[in-house]
């Protein structure tokens, strides 16, 4: 995206990659929930695990240890011009689907329309960018783009691309039980819908002496098992059935790797460093429920959500709040005043901006008690302020009617649940008496997906070089198109216009800018009660599983495990 890429041409391996790891073996993980479909590229169905990462690949792969840089993967070159109004792609002349047949320019094509018009919501917004697409040789395949947008040149190398032959006669939109091809490192073995699927490693994919795959696909098997909950995942865990285990609770990690298999020293525990932003989880507000179109009355919510009484309650008090959408990285708004660029960029819209914006805006903090006094005053004034009053019952209520709404969580997240029954409590205190609902896997993903919520448990995991997505996370099409990422209903032309602005930053400097101003609107808009974020990625798995010394700025966001991990029952930890 700016400069150049850090590894030189015809590089041997990815710097976070092993080329002498040895192949075999099986990993094993556990899924809690069930899934439906083999076809993770639509909207309809619950995907199993692993297809998209492995089963099918695109025209360029990313290093995750280079935000904003792609390496050629079944591209064999990449050209675009210095504005990046087009970008063309020339295929590797080897490059081939694992019932091997040749990948093709038609498949690329197929692939790419097919997906922007039928694919799921996230791949439209940038399909609707592309004035034409044409084949320019045999191996060759140009995009011409309708508008500026520097990042498009990258965003179009990083589509699926599947076998056109294998859909012919196939409703694509609504196909989900047939097992798809692809030109990817593994197939599909073996596979229960609900139960589990195994890939296999393809000994004769194509690309396994590429130097971006030298060191990677390891293991022979990849496993997912599902499991009716989290609780019955680490149970699995500790019973032998699955061999990895991906802990988000600190104070878990802290108490319950006491088992035999830790103490032998069998299992492993694992801290994987990152340098990743935060992202925001915590609850979610839906907007589109009139009770929380106020921003007092979201600002209330926050306030009435003791940060520090919950995480000492739930975590020990062992990790850091979330602070913005960015924050644990450069892309983090500055605390303070907006300046510079990143007020240059803000001032055109300060009348429709809410407080804090520009002049800066921090979440609430407590003593640590259960009370939490002062900050449970600002939200009932924040609330009377919005025409809430307290009635003679004790009730919250506006115009007759109580406030009241529903919290949708998923069933199996414990730590969720014990967060949320504290929060509870405290907005009884208020006079609110909130529903809280728990539901499967199925029926949150359905709900969620049609914004059939007033308030859920939301996680945002944003990468280094954030770009179009965010117009699938914030843009104004999600307040009413369904399955975008857009959960809390903003419609905010000021955060659509910082989006625009880092697209087609010309600079690194101004894309920072940009991000700032980005994550100031975000934050200030007070659309998510956050909670605690982990520096690092814990994992707990036999000790025959390994992983290369180093290990790239995302930590294991983005497939670390298994992708460069190997299977070894000889060598010591």
């Amino acid at each position: 995206m700016y400069g150049k890429p850090a590894l030189p041409d015809g590089f041997d391996h990815l710097p976070y990659a092993n080329p002498d790891a040895p192949k075999g073996g099986e990993i094993r993980f556990g899924v809690a929930g069930m899934y439906d479909s083999f076809n993770p590229w639509i909207l309809n169905g619950r995907p199993a695990q692993g297809i998209s990462q492995y089963v099918t690949e695109s025209l360029m792969g990313r290093s995750w240890d280079e935000p904003f840089t792609l390496y050629g993967l079944l591209a064999q070159s990449i050209e675009t011009d210095d504005a990046r109004s087009w970008v063309e792609f020339t295929l590797r002349p080897d490059a081939k689907f694992s019932d091997g047949n040749p990948v093709t320019i038609e498949d690329v094509m197929w692939s790419y329309k097919t997906l922007g018009t039928e694919g799921h919501p996230k791949y439209r917004n940038a399909w609707s960018k592309v004035a034409k697409m044409e084949q320019t040789g045999p191996r060759s395949v140009r995009f011409t783009f309708t508008e500026p947008d520097r990042e498009l040149a990258l965003i179009m190398g990083l589509r699926p691309i599947l076998e056109k032959a294998q859909w012919v006669g196939k409703d694509f939109a609504n196909t989900t039980d047939m097992k798809p091809i692809g030109s990817g490192p593994y197939v599909i073995d073996k596979a229960v819908p609900g139960k589990y699927i195994i890939l296999k490693r393809n000994p004769d994919y194509w690309g396994r002496n590429l130097g971006f795959n030298k060191g990677r696909n390891n293991f022979d098997f990849i496993r997912y098992d599902y499991f009716g909950d989290g609780g019955v995942v680490f149970e699995a865990f500790k019973g032998g059935a699955i061999n990895t285990y991906k802990e988000f609770n600190v104070s878990n990690w802290q108490r319950n790797y006491n088992f035999p298999a830790v103490q032998s020293g069998e299992i492993v525990k694992s801290e994987i460093p990152n340098q990743r932003p935060s992202g925001f989880k915590g609850l979610v507000m839906n907007t589109r429920n009139p009770i929380f179109a106020d921003w007092r009355v979201r600002q209330a919510m926050i306030d009435a959500f003791n940060f520090e009484f919950i995480n000492k309650t739930v975590n020990d008090g062992a990790e850091p709040r979330i602070t913005s959408y960015f924050s644990n990285s450069e892309l983090g708004m500055k605390p303070g005043p907006a300046e510079g660029k990143v007020l240059a960029l803000l001032e055109p819209f300060k009348d429709s901006l809410l407080p804090g914006t520009i002049s800066g805006y921090s979440l609430p903090k407590s003593d640590g008690k259960n009370r939490n006094r002062k900050n449970m005053r600002s939200a009932a004034k924040l609330l009377q302020e919005a025409g809430w009053q307290v009635n003679d019952r004790g009730i919250l209520e506006k115009d007759g009617r109580p406030f009241t709404f529903d919290i949708v969580l998923q069933q199996g997240a414990a730590e969720t649940q014990s967060i949320v029954d504290i929060y509870t409590q405290a907005l009884k205190r208020l006079g609110i008496v909130p529903q809280v609902t728990v539901i499967d896997d199925a029926q949150y993903t359905q709900r969620t997906n049609a914004y059939d919520f007033d308030m859920a448990w939301f996680w945002n995991t944003p990468s280094l070089s954030p770009g179009n997505e965010q117009m699938y996370y914030w843009g104004h099409k999600g307040v009413t198109e369904q399955g975008t990422r857009n959960w809390m209903g903003m419609n905010s032309p000021a955060a659509e216009a910082m989006i625009n602005d880092m697209l087609n930053a010309r600079s690194h400097e101004d894309f920072i800018a940009g991000a700032h101003a980005l994550d100031r609107i975000l934050t200030a808009g007070r659309y998510v009660i956050p909670v605690s974020f982990a520096p690092v990625d814990r994992i707990a798995h036999i000790k025959a599983l390994h992983y290369p010394k180093k290990t790239p700025v995302y930590g294991d966001w983005s497939g670390f495990e298994p992708d460069v991990w190997w299977y070894d029952d000889k060598t010591k930890q």
